[in-house]
């Protein structure tokens, strides 16, 4: 809507990931109804699924967002923006921080999830655990190798990126706002040369990777979990 654009239609991977969710979210369901004793249990699973799948679409929303605003800023120089311009990299910077700080939110609910069906109690190991802890769990024990195998070849594959990204999250939570960092950088360095943007390709680069790294994992996750669910019934 922001770009007068139609609504973005799920294809390929994402599509059988959005299914894949959904069933998972049906199969938990139909679950709470037949089990009783087990109704808070498997509604919590649906409700958690479906949260999943918004946090899904508002990320790849995020990152579309923050790409299309990226290609409206032509230059590199601080002091070379229009004025028209300097809002679209505002708006950019927006979108970009809205992306990379949910790539993790999501990570983070999924390795929940997981922990919590999978019974893997990686709370012992860390009381706050995030998913990449829920990832070393499975790891390090040998456990559920047909889930397990696939989710770290993914992480290992965007380290690099997600590396990055951490760094960017944790200055913009904790220290100050992540697009300055160059801006303080060039400051301290005091050698008179202007002032530039932060390198936006480039951070756009991680954030596809990130994309890319969510929506594998949740696709891998979800079609285990739903085999795993199915055993149940």
């Amino acid at each position: 809507m922001l770009f007068g654009e139609e609504p973005r239609e799920w294809t390929g991977t994402s599509l059988d990931t959005v299914q894949s969710i959904e069933q998972f979210a049906l199969l938990a369901s139909g679950l709470a109804e037949r089990q009783p004793d087990k109704f808070s249990t498997y509604r919590t699973y649906a409700i958690w699924a479906e949260g999943l799948l918004r946090s899904m679409d508002e990320l790849e929303q995020s990152g579309y967002a923050a790409k299309k605003y990226a290609s409206l800023v032509r230059h590199v120089h601080i002091d070379e923006l229009s004025y028209k311009e300097r809002l679209n990299y505002n708006r950019h910077v927006y979108y970009d921080k809205n992306a990379y700080i949910r790539a993790f939110a999501l990570l983070d609910k999924l390795g929940t999830l997981l922990n919590r069906l999978l019974d893997l109690r990686t709370e012992r190991i860390k009381a706050r655990f995030s998913y990449f802890t829920v990832l070393r769990n499975l790891r390090e024990n040998h456990l559920h190798a047909e889930l397990m195998k696939p989710l770290n070849e993914l992480k290992e594959r965007h380290q690099g990126a997600f590396n990055r990204l951490r760094s960017r999250r944790n200055l913009e939570i904790h220290q100050m706002n992540a697009e300055l960092e160059d801006d303080l950088s060039q400051s301290l360095a005091n050698n008179g040369e202007r002032r530039k943007l932060e390198d936006i390709a480039a951070n756009m680069a991680d954030l596809d990777q990130s994309w890319e790294m969510v929506q594998g994992s949740l696709n891998h996750a979800f079609r285990f979990a739903c085999k795993w669910l199915r055993r149940l019934e």
